[in-house]
């Protein structure tokens, strides 16, 4: 005999999916405040570690030989010699050239730890790409942040140079979140070759407000950040507003925002208008266009950078964190977000977006005209110059219309997307192109670099090769000595 299951409501089903999907609990009574920009994060964060009384965990992808990173490092020197736990965890690749281990002396002499994440390792060829990406700081296990900011005086700009601020988000927690905060932590310490860490028990009365908030601590092949991103496109009714600094729209992501779109939904993206990885730039530019024709609306930001990574669906829900909308967020580096369900948080955030549309340049199609009864857009059918026309006045031309649109830009806030593809495939025709000449015309020059990749992998290979091979063995012994 067959029973039918009661049905669920609908708010039980999508809490159970989104805790599925991004692999976190729903956690009620929390606090949440949003930080702005790097002055705040700063002011908050070393107001935190000077103030601690027992244990700071701090984990940052950067932490650069500046004067503002001297500040941090000064401060955590501080209280380790005052007897309080300090534990730092910073990436290899994203110090490289930055701060090194001089520049932690200071911590370690007072009683400090510092660890440095996934430095290159024979046996593991490509186990360097692998990253921490994680911003977050942690203290006495009852305040967390987590952002999208570095410790580096680059995030202030330079006033002097007329160079604003990065663009940049976070927020402070209290509450049951900061203990997730803190489990991720050790998950990261021991995954830098740190003894397993032992915290104070958790301070009573955990609660301290009424934000409810999942905690996501992604890791490599986990992708719980984007099964998430996935179902927020795919359960927004009424709007989803996303800022990101690196985007690179990979197929099933961009149908997922280009499906709600098309069925009613206000899909909006604020990416930086210039980057400090012009690659990932011009990359994202190239993926414009199919976000564009679903109705998804496209802005730059026209500040000097913008880093935040932000979402904010239907005015309830709300993420901040370090994860980008890119694969190696979402699949290769460890990252730390937290996804808000609380109409006042996410109001905020809303309304900090609005903000920040007013200094960003929208990007458009342009507009549809006819011609011989055929209705094209003018900015995929590019006509041609007539024949008769000079080399001189066809760049005039060209310069004239450049200047109507920087100009038009500049009066109405949008620009017209112009020809992508084509210089990103120039780029690389130019690139191999190089790469044939050198190789014909100086043929060690490829083949040395060639040689050193495959005696690299070589070398890894064989070493994880011998080191499986001693494992094997040594169980093989286990069991022959546990039936004699």
């Amino acid at each position: 005999m067959s029973t039918t299951l009661p049905p669920v409501p609908n708010r039980i089903l999508a809490e159970q999916a989104l805790s599925r999907a991004a692999g976190a609990p729903l956690l009620g009574g929390n606090k949440v405040d949003l930080l702005i920009d790097a002055e705040q994060h700063f002011e908050a964060w070393l107001a935190a570690i000077r103030g601690a009384q027992h244990r700071v965990l701090l984990e940052n992808y950067i932490i650069r030989d500046d004067h503002v990173g001297r500040a941090f490092r000064d401060a955590l020197a501080e209280r380790a010699r005052c007897g309080v736990q300090v534990a730092v965890i910073v990436d290899w690749l994203g110090c490289l050239g930055q701060s090194g281990s001089a520049f932690w002396r200071p911590v370690r002499e007072a009683g400090g730890e510092v660890r440095v994440f996934n430095p290159p390792q024979l046996g593991q060829a490509l186990g360097w790409m692998s990253r921490d990406h994680r911003k977050q700081l942690v203290v006495d296990g009852c305040l967390g942040f987590l952002s999208g900011i570095c410790i580096s005086a680059k995030w202030l700009g330079h006033p002097s140079r007329n160079i604003p601020p990065w663009r940049d988000t976070g927020v402070a927690l209290r509450g049951p979140a900061v203990l997730e905060l803190e489990a991720a932590f050790a998950d990261s310490w021991i995954a830098a070759g740190g003894a397993h860490p032992i915290y104070a028990p958790a301070p009573a009365g955990m609660e301290a407000g009424s934000v409810a908030l999942r905690v996501i601590a992604t890791q490599p092949a986990t992708a719980g950040m984007y099964r998430l991103d996935q179902l927020i496109a795919a359960m927004a009714r009424r709007s989803l507003w996303l800022t990101d600094a690196y985007f690179v729209g990979v197929a099933p992501y961009v149908q997922a925002l280009s499906a709600a779109a098309r069925d009613g939904v206000d899909v909006r993206l604020l990416v930086p208008g210039t980057s400090d990885i012009p690659l990932v730039a011009s990359m994202s530019r190239a993926g414009y266009r199919p976000l564009l024709k679903a109705g998804i609306r496209v802005f730059e930001w026209n500040g000097s950078m913008l880093h935040a990574k932000t979402a904010v669906a239907d005015a309830q829900w709300a993420r901040v964190g370090s994860s980008n909308l890119n694969l190696a967020s979402w699949l290769n580096n460890r990252e730390i977000d937290v996804a808000i369900e609380d109409a006042g948080f996410a109001a905020q955030l809303a309304e900090q977006y609005e903000k920040d549309l007013e200094n960003a340049t929208e990007i458009v199609l342009a507009p549809r005209r006819y011609r011989r009864g055929e209705r094209v857009r003018s900015s995929e059918a590019r006509p041609q110059p007539p024949r008769h026309a000079g080399g001189s006045s066809g760049r005039a031309a060209a310069g004239a219309l450049r200047i109507a649109n920087t100009m038009g830009a500049a009066l109405t806030d949008r620009r017209i997307l112009g020809d992508t593809e084509t210089g990103a495939l120039l780029s690389v025709t130019l690139l191999l192109a190089a790469l044939a000449v050198v190789a014909m015309l100086w043929p060690a020059v490829i083949a040395w670099p060639l040689a050193a990749i495959a005696a690299w992998f070589a070398i890894n290979t064989g070493i994880r090769a011998w080191r499986w091979r001693r494992r094997h063995l040594r169980r093989l012994q286990d069991m022959h000595d546990e039936h004699r």
